[in-house]
């Protein structure tokens, strides 16, 4: 990364606050943005283009539900802050997700908000020099939105070229069409492609896209010259993984490209490909001796021996073939609860709020001597 960011100190020195809504907006049949003002009427804390907020929900059911949200405005603007989220229908069995349910539904302009943040390292810094590429799908542009503001602002001293590509479905998933559309006519170096892998009818006859189906090489050899390129990637895992893959083959080097994905690096090195669930590998389980540190996944589960090399619980259960339900890894979004049977922990990362009695984050956690936990049904080992 070209920033480095210290999550521990912005979380530490926010902590939340309180926002009103001073402006709601449908980007797209399934994105709105959120225009968001302090109300103690205080300075907004500065964020650099990429950085996430945390927000914290009141559920009709009492509960606080933590979601992360990109900062998806103009980070020279320090009047309000805008987060853009995309509707989480759910479907076949899947269900709606309930964060932004709850901001699609309940949520209107004069409504009040707690954030916490802002936090995140997939920034794009003002030590870039080289040409650009803003590479996303979906929901994924919301933080390249922000990067193409800040590089629309540094283009005044660099006359740097930046390359704006997103893909989605069609013209009504695609959001800030007209927002992107105005930075690219105003600078004559900021070029714009987008893909759209079912265009309507619609938007053939206007002209919304510039190529259809999925981003190809072909398309990107055409696009980008010969050059070194900075790449920011951010979209879905399908997205991600075929588009690590393609901007590897045509020569950009690994540490050029920066990445936002919710998910184990490991997915998009070059040459893995995920297999099913049953032909997943384990980690070799050693048996402990009566003076190791042990962890049981279960109380009925046979005591392992803790590796000190790993950075996290969570990272331990996932060599052993777990897949406990997880998002933003550092603390921050409390997905990784699970309950603590038995034994002591340590954060290595102090929870932004942190679990109720009983219970732990993985993602953040190592064990203070041998511990037992309940990991929930979905997080069941591979068979």
């Amino acid at each position: 990364m070209n920033v480095v960011v210290d999550d521990r100190e912005t979380l530490s020195a926010s902590r939340f606050r309180r926002f009103r809504v001073a402006r709601r907006t449908q980007e797209s049949a399934s994105i709105v943005s959120f225009d968001l003002v302090p109300v103690d009427g205080g300075a907004l804390t500065p964020f650099v283009a990429g950085q996430y907020v945390t927000v914290r929900l009141p559920l009709p059911s009492g509960e606080g539900l933590l979601r992360t949200y990109s900062l998806s405005g103009d980070p020279a603007d320090n009047t309000r802050w805008r987060i853009s989220v995309k509707h989480e229908r759910g479907g076949d069995a899947v269900p709606a997700g309930r964060g932004s349910s709850h901001l699609h539904e309940r949520v209107q302009a004069g409504d009040e908000l707690e954030l916490a943040g802002p936090s995140g390292a997939f920034v794009c810094g003002d030590d870039v020099t080289r040409p650009v590429v803003l590479m996303s799908g979906g929901v994924g542009l919301t933080p390249l939105v922000s990067m193409l503001h800040r590089l629309r602002a540094m283009n005044g001293a660099h006359n740097r070229r930046v390359y704006f590509i997103h893909a989605c479905e069609n013209g009504a998933v695609h959001a800030f069409r007209h927002e992107v559309e105005t930075v690219a006519a105003a600078h004559p170096n900021v070029r714009v492609h987008v893909c759209y892998r079912l265009p309507s009818a619609e938007d053939r006859a206007m002209k919304y896209f510039d190529s259809e189906g999925l981003i190809s090489r072909e398309t990107l050899q055409a696009l980008l010259p010969l050059d070194d390129y900075e790449v920011y990637l951010c979209g879905p895992p399908a997205f991600m993984q075929s588009n690590w893959r393609l901007l590897r083959s045509l020569g950009i080097e690994r540490g050029r490209i920066h990445y936002e994905f919710f998910g184990p690096a490991t997915v998009l090195e070059d040459n893995v490909v995920e297999a099913p669930l049953s032909e997943k590998p384990h980690a070799e389980i050693r048996m402990a001796t009566d003076t190791e540190t042990t962890i049981r996944f279960h109380p009925e589960a046979d005591p392992v021996a803790w590796d000190p090399a790993c950075g996290s619980l969570l990272e331990f259960a996932e060599q052993h073939g777990y897949a406990p339900a997880f998002s933003c890894r550092i603390g921050v979004c409390n997905t990784c609860v699970t309950s603590l049977v038995d034994g002591k922990i340590e954060y290595t990362e102090e929870p932004l709020e942190p679990p109720s009695e009983g219970t732990l984050l993985l993602c953040c956690a190592k064990p203070a001597g041998s511990v037992t936990l309940a990991l929930s049904d979905d997080a069941k080992a591979f068979e």
